[in-house]
C-alpha cells in the first residue's frame, strides 16, 4: 500500500494512492506522532471522496514530524570522493520540518550561497515509537519510504566542522511524492538514480548502505525516542557535484530528478529564493 499527504479546499488529508487517484481515509489528517502504523491500516478509505492527484495540493508524506534524522558518509563510493575514512559510528545531523517540501515543489536557491548541490537519498518514515529499539526489532517500527532530495548549500556546510547550517535550509528539501508501505519494497536491490539536466550523475543500490535501516534506527533510538511520522535520511551515494570535476551545482533554470525503484521519483525545478 502506498499513502500520500495532501491538502484539497483547505483541508490536510492522507489517502491511499489508487492509481492517479487519492483516497482519503476517514479521521486521519496528518502522518505523525498520534498517527502511526496501526491507525493508518486500520481506517476506513472513503472511497466516494476520491480526488485526482492532479487537482489537489501535494505535501510531504510526514510534514510535521518531530525529528528529521540525516546520515552522512552511508555509501562507501561517497565516502572515497570525500577522501574520508569509513565510519565506525554513523554521522548524524538534524533537518527540521520547517526544511520539507513536496516532491512537486520547487528548490530554491538562496541568494546567499553559490554552491547548492544535490543529494538523492531513501527516505524512512517511522511508523511506531521506540526507545532503546533491538536490531532484531527495527523493522516492525518502520512505516515506509520516500524519496528524498538533501538538498545542501556546500559553502555553508563547510564554514565549520558542524554540517547544520548547510543542511537545514528552510523549504529546501523536497521529499515524497508519496509513501510506500514497508512491505511492499525490497531494499536490497532497489536501485538509486540522480539525474541534473538529463545527465545521470548519481547511481547506485541500497545494498550499499553502510549503515541499513535497522541498524539505524537502533543507534538513533539509544539517545532519543523514535516517534510515528519523524524521518531518517539514509545518505547518499557518490557522484555529489561538490567533489566532481568540474563541480556541478544547482542554480535557477537547472532540472534535477531522484528516483528509486519500487519506490518514486522527485522531478525539481530550480528557481531562484
Amino acid at each position: 500500500m502506498a499513502w500520500a499527504s495532501y491538502r484539497a479546499h483547505g483541508t490536510e488529508h492522507v489517502g491511499v494512492v489508487d492509481g492517479e487517484r487519492f483516497i482519503p481515509l476517514e479521521g486521519i489528517r496528518r502522518i505523525d506522532e498520534s498517527t502511526g502504523t496501526d491507525a493508518l491500516l486500520a481506517a476506513t478509505p472513503l472511497r466516494a471522496e476520491a480526488v485526482a492527484a492532479s487537482e489537489v495540493e501535494l505535501l510531504p508524506p510526514s510534514w510535521a514530524p518531530t525529528k528529521v534524522f540525516c546520515v552522512g558518509l552511508n555509501y562507501d563510493e561517497h565516502i572515497r570522493e570525500t577522501g574520508r575514512d569509513l565510519p565506525e559510528y554513523p554521522v548524524l545531523f538534524p533537518k527540521y520540518a520547517s526544511s520539507l517540501i513536496a516532491a512537486d515543489q520547487p528548490i530554491p536557491v538562496p541568494a546567499e550561497s553559490s554552491q547548492v548541490d544535490y543529494e538523492g537519498e531513501l527516505a524512512v518514515v517511522i511508523g511506531r515509537p521506540g526507545r532503546r529499539i533491538r536490531r532484531d526489532d527495527a523493522w516492525e517500527h518502520v512505516l515506509g519510504y520516500s524519496v528524498a532530495n538533501d538538498v545542501t548549500m556546500r559553502d555553508y556546510q563547510y564554514k565549520t566542522h558542524q554540517w547544520l547550517q548547510g543542511k537545514a535550509w528552510d523549504r529546501a528539501t523536497p521529499l515524497g511524492p508519496v509513501l510506500v508501505g514497508a512491505d511492499e519494497v525490497e531494499l536490497a536491490g532497489a536501485g538509486l538514480r540522480t539525474f541534473v539536466n538529463g545527465e545521470k550523475v548519481q547511481e547506485s543500490d541500497l545494498s550499499h548502505l553502510i549503515f541499513d535501516v535497522p541498524t539505524l534506527i537502533a543507534v538513533i533510538s539509544e539517545f532519543t525516542e523514535l516517534q510515528s511520522g519523524d524521518i531518517i535520511l539514509t545518505g547518499t551515494p557518490g557522484g555529489v557535484g561538490y567533489r566532481r570535476d568540474p563541480q556541478l551545482f544547482l542554480t535557477p533554470g537547472s532540472e534535477v530528478t531522484v528516483e528509486i525503484d519500487g519506490i518514486g521519483r522527485i522531478d525539481s525545478r530550480v528557481i531562484a529564493e
